[in-house]
């Protein structure tokens, strides 16, 4: 990956995606969003990343669509135009959430609007005790469901605070939201970067299928009934037990070490 947009390394499987406007608090443009879309798809189908790390540079993680560079040029567009550009703010959360690689999101700073959405479709959150959470879409004349927002918070922190988070757009503290389940953990800014390392390496020391197909079905079974629920995890479990990370599992109980579920996958990429 080359970006444009935001800075990206690989270290140990996991891939750092790290916005970098910091003099405009990482805010998004139609380029960046675009970039950023592309990339979860690339991150989905690399053979080398096992997990994701996303944060920022600077005093923010991200404020949310570029006033200058976005907002301020959407008055007036065509009807079909308006339309695309918000189809593809939905797909760059739905492309986070279809990548089947734990994306850890390292909140460093200020994180607001399209920034606070793309928080919420990682699958940990990890952030400093100084970084700030606000939906705010209500407060800019928006509905509150945005980017999926309505779909995802209420899965995180249950109905009655997704309706707060997203009616009232309101700031809430690190801590707040620590308490309401929204984060999973907060540390000091300086403990940040090694914290949500540490989330990812565990993470990316997964079993390659399990960890897919556990994304997967969390994605999916919000809308199944009890019986489709049983019934899809009852094919998929078979369907992982053919799989050789089982295997490595298996042995690796039986020889009384961890298994190495990241050298099976670099045996199967031979």
């Amino acid at each position: 990956m080359n970006p444009k947009h935001f800075k990206y390394s690989e270290q140990d499987g996991v891939a750092t995606v790290r916005l970098d406007r910091p003099e405009r608090l990482n805010a998004l443009t139609f380029d960046s969003y675009a970039e950023l879309r592309d990339a979860f798809v690339t991150l989905h189908n690399s053979k080398t990343v096992r997990a994701i790390v996303l944060t920022g540079t600077g005093r923010a993680f991200c404020s949310g669509g570029d006033v200058k560079d976005i907002i301020g040029k959407l008055f007036g567009v065509p009807e079909a135009d308006l339309f695309q550009f918000t189809r593809m703010t939905c797909d760059l959360i739905e492309n986070m959430r279809r990548c089947e690689k734990p994306i850890v999101a390292a909140l460093n700073g200020t994180t607001c609007g399209a920034g606070a959405v793309m928080a919420a479709a990682a699958d940990v959150r990890v952030a400093a005790d100084t970084a700030k959470i606000a939906f705010l879409f209500t407060k800019v004349g928006l509905s509150g469901a945005d980017m999926g927002a309505a779909w995802l918070l209420p899965r995180i922190v249950g109905l009655g605070r997704a309706s707060e988070l997203l009616m009232l757009g309101e700031f809430i503290s690190a801590q707040r939201a620590h308490d309401m389940g929204l984060y999973n953990e907060v540390c000091r800014p300086d403990e940040l970067e090694a914290r949500a390392f540490e989330w990812a390496r565990k993470l990316a020391a997964g079993p390659t299928l399990g960890m897919a197909v556990t994304k997967r079905m969390l994605n999916a079974e919000a809308s199944m009934t009890l019986g489709e629920a049983m019934g899809a995890e009852g094919w998929i479990q078979a369907e992982c037990m053919k799989h050789p990370d089982y295997l490595e599992g298996y042995q690796a109980s039986l020889e009384k070490r961890a298994p190495d579920f990241a050298a099976v996958a670099r045996r199967g990429a031979k």
